[in-house]
């Protein structure tokens, strides 16, 4: 997955949310001053993007073109 067009660092337009997606099919979402406040596994197939966090809880996600994903009712661009 390293190189997977989609790893790296996404971000709502107003900074609170910061949603990584690491190359070993984990992510990192820290929210606000709180740091790693998800974390889980995540699957890509195609521009669909399905989430597994540690707690239990699922979501998914669509990346509408290389710089912005729709994940959980937010949109989120790449840095």
């Amino acid at each position: 997955m390293a190189n997977h067009p989609y790893v790296g660092m996404w971000v709502t337009d107003d900074g609170q949310i910061r949603h990584e997606l690491l190359p070993d099919n984990r992510y990192d979402e820290a929210r606000g001053t709180r740091q790693s406040a998800y974390q889980g596994r995540y699957e890509i197939n195609g521009t669909h993007i399905d989430y597994w966090d540690d707690t239990g809880f699922t979501a998914d996600g669509e990346f509408v073109d290389q710089d912005t994903l729709h994940h959980g009712g937010m949109i989120f661009r790449r840095r």
